[in-house]
């Protein structure tokens, strides 16, 4: 018989007094006020707390708690009616620090014309992603939340769960120091539900602050170090899961199974030790749950590769999003060291190949130029040709003068003008020449006179 010790699933202590604080709210009140500025409900009342970095903190509460509310004034989105509300060391209405935080609102307000590649799209070049970066990002993310097959179709299609599901990759586009998630689970199966803790818990081994309130108390309970109870828009419970969850008043012994003849055993040792004030309440066998049974169903079905037209399980974390300090494993820092060796290869080869190529291209341009040399020493020949006909040179080239023209504007094609000025030239009528020769001839004897 073993005695079975509660694993806790968290490893960061709340007591930690060097972690700076990223979010601190002190006396924080938000009363809202109706149409003649009285008072119709206060939100939160005189609320004090404290979120450190590296923490993944719970806001629970029943509905109309203060929940939200607080969420958005830690956002900025509201202004306190009285005290304040610090975010990274500086007040919610400083522009810089929105763009280190990642926020999932309760319901998903998105864009229904766009798919889900230009919605994350979109949500990157807010942040002044650039492209690269953006197109990497969003391979990865979509791949994540299960969307790769439905990328491209429109948002409005998605069920609600297919909406969160790009709502969660959109809070995370900019890799954001402080992630808050407002009801992160709703609509999703437990598929993405398993994925969404996973992730969280992810987030907060890579030295992410997370806020995450939800109604689903187990989920929290899974992944939380830390979370307050509201109620009235006031902290009524406070601490850890272990310190607010466990029992003081009874203890869990779990064995192999036994028969009833040694429970009866057992139930008399613990009688008499306690002289009759103690004994075993209830013997029941351990039971699988839900989630798991459900979880086991739908990995079987993806082993047998049967066809789904919903969201798939999903790859694994964003490789932006994954701990950047886990240590290189001896095999995987060898195949790095030799991936790199051969990307050096690679490359000096291709600089190699680059130089041949640059060298091929020179030779090229300079036969080009030869060329260009050649025709245009043809074309001035040409012209010098046509300048020294005798005397119809002169007529010749006023009736050809547009084609000269044309022949100047074509380049190395100017040399087959010329060659028609020449053939022109043999079909003058010598008769008009003549009559114009007289003409000039005695126009000069009266210029003489």
């Amino acid at each position: 018989m073993s005695v079975a010790m509660p694993e806790s699933n968290h490893s960061t202590s709340i007591q930690d007094d060097t972690r700076r604080p990223v979010v601190a709210c002190q006396q924080l009140t938000k009363t809202f006020k109706d149409f003649w500025m009285r008072d119709q409900a206060r939100a939160v009342d005189n609320l004090d707390m404290v979120i450190h970095e590296r923490e993944i903190f719970g806001l629970l509460g029943p509905n109309g708690s203060g929940k939200s509310t607080t969420i958005k004034l830690i956002l900025g989105l509201l202004k306190p009616t009285s005290g304040r509300v610090m975010v990274f060391d500086k007040p919610t209405t400083h522009v810089a620090t929105k763009a280190r935080i990642g926020y999932l609102p309760e319901e998903s307000y998105l864009y229904p014309f766009l798919n889900a590649r230009e919605t994350l799209d979109y949500y990157g070049k807010l942040f002044r992603l650039d492209s690269k970066t953006r197109k990497t990002r969003i391979d990865e993310l979509l791949e994540m939340v299960g969307l790769e097959h439905a990328q491209f179709r429109p948002v409005r299609e998605y069920s609600k769960g297919m909406q969160r599901r790009i709502g969660i990759a959109q809070a995370l586009i900019n890799d954001p120091d402080l992630l808050i998630l407002d009801e992160p689970t709703t609509g999703l199966d437990p598929i993405g539900t398993k994925q969404v803790k996973d992730l969280i818990l992810e987030l907060g081994r890579r030295g992410k602050t997370i806020i995450l309130s939800s109604h689903l108390l187990t989920d929290v309970e899974d992944v939380v170090d830390r979370m307050v109870i509201l109620y009235g828009g006031k902290i009524r419970r406070e601490g850890t899961c272990d310190d607010l969850l466990s029992s003081k008043e009874r203890t869990s012994i779990e064995t192999d199974e036994l028969d009833d003849a040694t429970i009866a055993e057992i139930d008399e040792v613990i009688r008499r030790r306690s002289s009759g004030s103690k004994s075993i309440l209830s013997v029941s066998s351990p039971r699988q749950k839900l989630e798991e049974l459900f979880l086991g169903i739908v990995e079987e079905a993806q082993a047998q590769r049967t066809a789904t037209s919903g969201v798939t399980k999903g790859g694994e974390t964003a490789a932006f999003l994954r701990s950047q300090d886990a240590p290189i494993a001896g095999d995987a820092l060898i195949d790095s060291l030799l991936d790199s060796g051969s990307t050096q290869e690679t490359s000096s080869d291709g600089q190699t190949e680059l130089s041949e190529a640059n060298a091929v291209a020179n030779e090229s341009d300079t036969a080009s130029k030869e060329s260009q040399t050649q025709d245009d020493d043809g074309v001035i020949s040409a012209l010098m040709t046509a300048q020294d006909t005798p005397e119809t040179q002169p007529n010749a080239q006023t009736n050809t003068q547009p084609k000269a023209q044309s022949g100047t504007q074509t380049g190395t094609q100017s040399a087959e003008p010329a060659q028609s000025q020449h053939q022109s030239n043999d079909d003058v009528d010598t008769g008009i020449i003549d009559s114009l020769l007289d003409s000039d001839d005695s126009t000069d004897n009266e210029t003489e006179r």
